[in-house]
Formats: C-alpha cells, structure tokens, sequence
C-alpha cells in the first residue's frame, strides 16, 4: 500500500507540474481533465504527507527516548511524544484504506429519483407524497437542485408515481442506498378505527446516464404525445404536451409531462430513458460479481425491504444496519445526514473487511 501511495504522490506532482504548463492552459478539454484528477488525488496525497510526518515524529521521539540517558523528565516527554506520533499514525493509516477503496465511478452523478406506492392504496400514495417531501428537503440542505419530470397525483394530494431530478455533484453518493421497499405504519386519515396500517412504497435511484453511456437509436423509439393528467394544478394544461417513450428493444416506457413544452418533456424522457438503460445494465453487471454484491450495505434490489417509518412510536429503523432512530417527525423533515452518513460508514467497513 504504501508503494501505491509513493506512486500517487509522485502522480500528483506530476500534474501539478503540467496544469501550470501554458500548453495546457491553453487546452480546456485537457486543463479540466488535470484539475479533475488533482482534486481526486489531493485528499489522499495529503493524507499520506500527513502520515508520513507522524512516522517521522515518531522516529525522532524514538531517536530522543534512546538518547535520554537518566533524565527521567526527558525519557517521559519522548515516551509520551512516541505515544502520540502511533497514534495519529495508526490513524492516517486507516483513513488511506479508506481513500484508497475503489471509487463508485457513479457517485459524482445527478440522479433520477422514482417513488411508486406499493402496498396500501391511498394510504401508500400519501406516503410516496410525505417520502418525496422528506428527499426534496434533504436535496435542498446539500445543495442540491429538484426539479419534478413526472407526476401521477391522487384526490387527495399523494402520488401513485413520482419522478424527479436531483441535480449537483454527488447527488448520487448521498442518495443510491435509498433504493428499495419503505415501509410506513401508521393511523391513516381515513380510519375511523384508530387502527393502524401497514403500507409499502418503493424507491430507485438512478444515476443520471450521459449521451455516451447509452447510444440510443432513434428507430428504437415510439414517441407518443398526449394531454398531462392528474388531480389538478400544475400539472395540467390544455396542449398534447405530455410525452410518452417507448425503448422498443427493452420494452422500457417512459413518461414525461411536467414542462409546458413538448420538446423539454421529450428531452427529459430521454433522460430518464438512458438511465433506466444504463441501470439495467449495472444490476446484470452486479447480479454477476457475488462479491461485489456481498462488500456492500444490502443490494440495491428495489424489492429488498430496507426502512421501516414507525409513526406510533416515532422511530425510524433501517433494517439493514439494524439502527434505529427516534427522530420519525426529524427524518421526514429531511434531516436525513446521521442516517445516511450511518449507512455509509457502515457500507464502507464491509468494504475494508471484503478488501
């Protein structure tokens, strides 16, 4: 490992030696390529720099604790110095394990959200509403930009499908664990009974996928316009703008009609189109590599059962790290951080324990 990092080092100086070459100033398509690769590299070069100074912190206290002859207030200054330069060591050195995991080349993509009510009728439709709500604000606290692409709404104010974009560097890295079953217990507003019931939604999260992904023919398609639909608002309007797609050799349908222009709408469907694509193609990837499968937290199968959102007793458990939060009213509001951060701590310790 620690030849792996003497190479990236030396890598690093490299690059920033060229960047300042006015050759590759000059180049915009290559300057970004650098500057790109110097921002990947500068945690972990000054991770190992910062290691490397602790070792030799060490060594110097070593150095003074063999040299302190009897000067019982000089060994026990370099004793306690040794002590301090392992530690901050030891350290540095678990956190460059952690740099040096394989990167998910997705995790600096935008995404494409999808929430459908499962299980539960109207009761699972106002929770996609309350789920939609509580990732809009999360989306919000990060940076990020929302921006709805499609919208079956029900009478009273859920959706029995949602579609929308978030948009920012590393939308996906925050949101791809939230892909599977939520499970909602809960009084629904139209029980007289008091009693409570148990619904289901599901969640994808998908990468946004770039023209070069996906070539996609314009022969495969069948592009149908219609009128949007929906409870109300602003959804509806009195044009065939709505878009409807279908990828003929996949079978995939995708719909879009939250833009007043059809041309917007179209644009945006093929979006949505190429990353359904190209999601297809990383769970065949994923179904194939068992170990990739097993180095991470749950699968990522939007049938897998991961959250249950217990409203009686206002706890949120995400069932596979088993932690449990009781912070329900919180979570929805979209202070998702601690959860989120806790999946990914825990994702990254089977990692280091696959590696």
């Amino acid at each position: 490992m620690l030849q792996q990092l003497q190479s990236i080092e030396e890598k690093f100086e490299r690059l920033n030696e060229e960047i300042c070459d006015p050759s590759a100033a000059a180049d915009r398509t290559r300057y970004t390529k650098i500057s790109k690769e110097i921002k990947q590299l500068t945690p972990i070069v000054e991770t190992y720099r910062a290691y490397k100074s602790a070792m030799r912190d060490g060594e110097e206290a070593r150095e003074l604790l063999d040299a302190g002859g009897e000067d019982r207030e000089l060994r026990d200054m370099a004793a306690e110095e040794l002590e301090s330069a392992k530690a901050r060591a030891e350290e540095l050195l678990q956190k460059l394990k952690i740099l040096l995991l394989p990167k998910d080349p997705n995790d600096e993509r935008s995404v494409i959200v999808e929430i459908r009510a499962g299980a539960g009728g109207e009761e699972a439709a106002l929770f996609a509403g309350v789920l939609y709500r509580m990732y809009t604000m999360y989306a919000e606290t990060c940076g990020f930009r929302v921006e709805v692409v499609y919208a079956n709404e029900t009478e009273l104010g859920g959706f029995k499908e949602i579609s929308f974009m978030i948009e920012g560097e590393g939308a996906y890295s925050r949101f791809k664990f939230e892909s599977g079953v939520h499970r909602v217990q809960r009084v629904p507003v139209t029980e007289s009974q008091g009693r409570i019931q148990t619904s289901t939604v599901t969640v994808a999260v998908l990468p946004e996928a770039e023209d070069v992904d996906v070539e996609i023919n314009d022969a495969d398609l069948q592009i149908d316009t219609f009128r949007s639909s929906g409870a109300g608002g602003q959804h509806i309007n009195k044009t065939d703008s709505a878009i409807r797609i279908t990828h003929l050799p996949t079978g995939t349908v995708v719909e879009c009609q939250d833009e007043r222009s059809q041309h917007k709408n179209k644009e945006k469907a093929l979006k949505i189109l190429r990353s359904r694509i190209l999601d297809a193609e990383r769970e065949k990837q994923a179904a194939a590599i068992a170990g990739e499968r097993r180095a991470q937290v749950g699968t990522g199968d939007r049938s897998e059962r991961i959250r249950t959102y217990n409203y009686p007793q206002g706890r949120v458990t995400d069932h596979r790290i088993g932690l449990t939060l009781y912070k329900l009213e919180s979570i929805l509001n979209g202070n998702l951080r601690e959860l989120i951060d806790a999946i990914i701590t825990a994702d990254t310790a089977m990692k280091l324990k696959e590696q």
